[in-house]
């Protein structure tokens, strides 16, 4: 990793975006990345006069914004004080910069602002546009935390190999255990005479090679494989998921579509409670 690399966060205020920027800094220190926080200010969307109140001092819409980065500043150093970063506030819609900012970056980290009561959809429209089309990795932070758990990542049939190396990545920074899962979507109400292993010797190569490669990529981390068999594939691999600090999943979006991602990673972004890294590289 080089001093160029640099991890962008985005601060908006809310509790979810202080997770996301207590989340980003850590990463940055153990990265040794250079961390840039940002915050995007809509005012400039509803009026031109940004100005302060004639007469009233820390007054206007312009010093409301600055004041939000500069407690997101203060958020930051309070969770690793000899982070090296820098701050900027931008004018207009996030996603509009985001996607700028992402080029290059080692990940693009954001809280989620979604409705938690609205059908279990807890992420929010920007992170979920970010995830879809930023150009690097999207770390999705929430509140449920396993500082303790292992990083679980999804596999395809190709064995995922960013998702896989961005997984094993986060394991060996963090120190946590890494756990490969990959699920063979098999049709509801299908009764199955035999164990996966037995019943899917493709399905287990695709473990058994990902496993492999994840040790020597990550040589100090403690590395398992899991075959699960489910007509969900989403909701086999958070099952596979109770305790994980993180899960990583990768896409097969391709940016047809503005604002779409893969079905399976759209599906753990939605309802995963925890943190969510979505492996993504320089989208179009």
């Amino acid at each position: 990793m080089t001093d160029s690399k640099q991890i962008v966060v985005g601060y908006d205020g809310s509790t979810e975006a202080k997770q996301a920027v207590t989340w980003a800094a850590r990463q940055a220190v153990l990265r040794g990345c250079h961390l840039h926080l940002i915050h995007c200010s809509l005012w400039i969307l509803v009026t031109s006069d940004l100005g302060p109140v004639p007469g009233v001092a820390d007054s206007g819409l312009e010093r409301a914004a600055e004041r939000v980065l500069e407690e997101g500043l203060a958020v930051v150093k309070e969770a690793e004080p000899s982070v090296d970063v820098t701050t900027t506030l931008l004018h207009g819609m996030p996603r509009d910069h985001m996607g700028k900012l992402s080029v290059g970056a080692e990940m693009l980290v954001l809280g989620s602002r979604g409705l938690g009561g609205f059908l279990g959809l807890l992420v929010g429209s920007v992170s979920l546009e970010m995830a879809a089309t930023a150009s690097c990795p999207v770390a999705v932070i929430r509140s449920v935390d396993h500082p303790d758990g292992p990083v679980v990542v999804a596999i395809d049939d190709a064995g995922s190999p960013e998702a896989l190396e961005d997984a094993c990545t986060m394991a060996s920074v963090t120190g946590a255990d890494l756990k490969v899962v990959h699920v063979v979507p098999e049709p509801a109400g299908l009764r199955r005479l035999r164990d996966p292993i037995d019943a899917y010797p493709a399905a287990e190569a695709v473990v058994d090679s990902a496993v492999r490669k994840a040790r020597e990529l990550a040589p100090q981390t403690t590395v398992t494989g899991e075959l699960q068999v489910n007509h969900s594939v989403p909701r086999a691999i958070l099952q596979a998921a109770p305790d994980a600090r993180i899960v990583v999943v990768g896409t097969k979006g391709r940016g047809l579509i503005k604002g779409t991602i893969g079905s399976t990673a759209h599906a753990v972004l939605h309802h995963a409670p925890g943190p969510v890294l979505v492996s993504r590289r320089n989208a179009g």
